[in-house]
């Protein structure tokens, strides 16, 4: 029987469940067009783990940009798609294709002009592995290793704000307001904690979910709980 679970509710945006968007600074990506900005202010935003930092370009607008670490107020930020005029400052926005070999960078396109996908909190860095096959291959904070078009954007450094895992939360309290701010739900509660109405796993006495913990692909909404439709189970010997 299929049950609305808490991640269904969370999906309506009912309720506590609405994104408090009206708090966010605004949306964060590169400048689309080649052009040269100041760093006019470093501001804290809810919705972002890391300091942003607000530029004004010499075309007369404005954006937010990740804050690179050891930027400051008052330094000049470049967005260059010409290899000639490519600077590899901390800061900087440049082509996959002119950034070195071992470069550190952050906030990168998955695809041309998208504005910045990976590599986009606080403290955290990607670098350029080798230009192969018409590919940028890049070792992501993970270890994992992506590779990209060489017309994706990257910016150069590392984002400012590490260490922020390294502080720790001390009381839950301070946890519960920390995933607020950010619209998530805390704390999280295991399936076979919650009562029978609440979730498949849920009801009985004892932490025994009292049903497989399997789900089959043809499950309806909101059984689909555990392992779906998996193509083996345990131990890989």
């Amino acid at each position: 029987m299929g049950k609305r679970i808490i991640q269904q509710r969370r999906g309506r945006g009912t309720g506590p469940y609405k994104s408090p968007s009206h708090r966010f600074k605004g949306e964060v990506k590169h400048f689309p067009y080649d052009s040269e900005g100041i760093v006019m202010d470093l501001i804290n935003c809810p919705g972002h783990s890391a300091p942003l930092m607000a530029i004004s370009y010499d075309c007369g607008e404005y954006g937010l940009s990740f804050a690179a670490h050891g930027i400051k107020v008052g330094d000049k930020i470049n967005i260059c798609k010409d290899s000639e005029n490519a600077k590899v400052v901390a800061g900087n926005v440049l082509q996959l294709k002119d950034i070195p070999e071992g470069t550190s960078i952050y906030n990168i396109e998955a695809r041309p002009g998208d504005g910045g996908k990976f590599v986009r909190s606080s403290g955290a860095f990607a670098k350029v592995v080798a230009k192969v096959g018409g590919k940028v291959r890049i070792k992501l904070p993970s270890k994992k290793e992506k590779e990209f078009l060489p017309g994706c954007r990257a910016s150069i450094g590392v984002i400012a704000g590490a260490g922020r895992t390294e502080k720790p939360f001390l009381k839950a309290g301070k946890k519960y307001h920390k995933m607020r701010a950010k619209n998530k739900l805390y704390p999280k509660v295991c399936g076979v904690s919650m009562n029978a109405v609440d979730h498949p796993f849920g009801g009985g006495s004892s932490h025994v979910k009292g049903r497989p913990t399997q789900s089959p692909r043809n499950a309806p909404p909101g059984r689909k709980v555990g392992k779906i439709a998996p193509r083996r189970t345990g131990k890989k010997r």
